[in-house]
């Protein structure tokens, strides 16, 4: 786990020293697409993995349950951060 962090603060590292290349523009447009892919590769190798496909319905809803709160928990965090940061007009606290 330390070693994929590792990477990836190294990689903001890099990508920060080296951010006015074109070259690292261009890259941005295609993170997207890469991260469906991994997803797609992803959702094969569960597909494949037949004692994950037996468990499903064990650990399904689990799961669902999970991620529902989760996404729930994030929507409910992001309102309250919009509302205290972000909110214009009205009730403002600047000073």
């Amino acid at each position: 786990m330390f070693s994929i962090i590792s990477v990836m603060f190294a990689g903001i590292g890099i990508g920060y020293v080296l951010r006015n290349l074109k070259f690292l523009q261009k890259v941005e447009k295609t993170t997207s697409v890469t991260i469906f892919l991994l997803l797609f590769v992803l959702g094969v190798s569960i597909g494949s993995n037949s004692l994950i496909i037996n468990n499903l319905g064990k650990f399904g809803s689990q799961a669902i349950i999970l991620a529902s709160l989760s996404i729930f928990g994030s929507m409910l965090a992001s309102l309250v951060v919009f509302r205290l940061f972000f909110k214009k007009g009205g009730d403002s606290h600047e000073g």
